[in-house]
Formats: structure tokens, sequence, C-alpha cells
């Protein structure tokens, strides 16, 4: 029972990781995600390059429910992630209607990993 929470628990930081990916799509893409404009070619690539990281942190908790071996660095990669982007949304103060989506979901990733780091470092399987 509590392997299979272990597994929702990364499944669900997974999911908050891949959605971005429709930012390769392009500038309009990444309008619809985070209400910016990404017209300009240099942040479009960078916002882009942004998708397929925050992607790869989401396939290697999404591996990680069936790899056990790769729990360590999901939950590493995943901490890394959400908290470094919180902490930078935080130190920005007011943001848009999106970035806040953004956020909320965070916290969700968040918790979700505290959960999960507490149920693998105590040997869940």
């Amino acid at each position: 029972m509590a392997e299979r929470f272990l597994q929702v628990l990364l499944a669900v930081v997974g999911v908050i990781h891949v959605l971005p990916l429709s930012g390769l799509l392009g500038a309009s893409a990444l309008a619809r995600l985070y209400g910016v404009d990404a017209s300009e070619p240099n942040l479009e690539l960078l916002m882009r390059h942004r998708a397929l990281l925050l992607a790869l942190v989401g396939l290697v908790s999404l591996a990680a429910i069936l790899q056990p071996q790769l729990r360590s660095l999901g939950l590493v990669a995943g901490f890394v992630s959400v908290a470094s982007f919180l902490g930078l949304a935080w130190a920005a103060g007011a943001v848009n209607a999106q970035m806040r989506t953004v956020v909320f979901a965070d916290l969700i990733a968040l918790a979700c990993l505290a959960i999960a780091a507490a149920l693998h470092v105590k040997g869940v399987r």
C-alpha cells in the first residue's frame, strides 16, 4: 500500500514537470502557459529549453515509479527544480495569474516530494 502511494506521488511530480513540454511548440504555447510574451527569439529559446529540462526532470520521476534505483535521483532533481522556482517566484513578488498557477502546482509537487522522500528514506518497497 505504501509503495503504491509512493508511486502515485512520483507520478504527480512527474506529470507536473512534463506538462510544460508543450512550450516546445513556440512563443504562442509559452504565452498560454506563462502569460508572457516570448516572441523575442532569445527569450523564446530560453523558455523552450526550460520546457525540455522540466520534462527531463518529469521523465526521471516517472521512470522512478518502476525503477526504484532512480528514486533518489528523481527526488533530488524534483526538489531542486521545485524549490528553486518557488524561491525565485517568492523573491520576484507579484506574478501574473498563469505564474500563480505554476506556483500552486509546484507547491503541490513540493508536498508530494516531501512525503515521497520520507517514504523513500523509510525504505518503502
